[in-house]
């Protein structure tokens, strides 16, 4: 089955490259579209999309305000927040408020199509540099002892990584907390992206977490990675 989307963007250029990207992958089908937070409950009543991807600031209802607002209605929705924002207060916002995950708009194609798969399928996705400026964050709230705060991000002990991921998966992971794509992971090593694709799989399931983003905050919490 298909997974299906409604895109909702104000901007109608932007909006139609997202749909164009998103339909390269036959796995995918764009549903409907709407161009105000308003929008959005309507189409989810009427479409039942796998995934909603809401852009952050648009006219009458910002996405935030929207997501909040589908979220009391239908808990279960998955929406990806698209923004020029990359600061963490907008992230943890968005995300407090129930999206499932947060995309700049400076984004490449496949950090898109990546983003749907992993949300569709019950995670969440950050983009890389979003994901280095909340560990940046965690790192200083821990540091100033303001741990409750950082308390959601917490994950229980595990084992040493040596013990629990191959070398050049530690490799990955460093990159991963570095904020580095997939794309430019393989790069710095020199593999293929589905090799990297590989290696985060690998990560997660070993270290029994959802997603890339829980991973790098297990690792700093355990001191296995240097955030620079």
């Amino acid at each position: 089955m298909k997974t299906k989307i409604v895109i909702i963007d104000d901007h109608q250029l932007f909006r139609e490259g997202v749909k164009r990207i998103l339909e390269f992958e036959k796995s995918f089908q764009v549903v409907a579209e709407g161009d105000d937070g308003t929008a959005a409950l309507d189409l989810i009543r009427e479409h039942d999309p796998d995934v909603v991807i809401m852009d952050i600031n648009m006219p009458t209802m910002n996405g935030v305000e929207a997501t909040g607002r589908v979220m009391e209605r239908y808990p279960e929705a998955k929406i990806i927040i698209l923004s020029i924002h990359d600061d963490e207060n907008y992230v943890m916002h968005a995300l407090q408020t129930g999206a499932r995950g947060y995309l700049l708009k400076e984004m490449d194609a496949d950090a898109l199509i990546e983003a749907v798969k992993v949300v569709a399928s019950g995670g969440s996705y950050l983009h890389p540099k979003v994901t280095h400026n909340l560990v940046n964050e965690y790192r200083r709230l821990v540091g100033s002892g303001e741990e409750s705060a950082a308390a959601t991000l917490q994950q229980p002990e595990i084992r040493r990584p040596l013990h629990l991921l191959t070398r050049r998966e530690c490799e990955v992971l460093q990159m991963l907390a570095d904020g580095k794509s997939n794309r430019g992971i393989g790069e710095a090593l020199y593999i293929s992206e589905k090799t990297v694709k590989n290696h985060v799989s690998n990560i997660l399931q070993k270290m029994n977490v959802n997603d890339r983003t829980q991973a790098v905050v297990v690792a700093i919490k355990n001191g296995w990675v240097e955030v620079k």
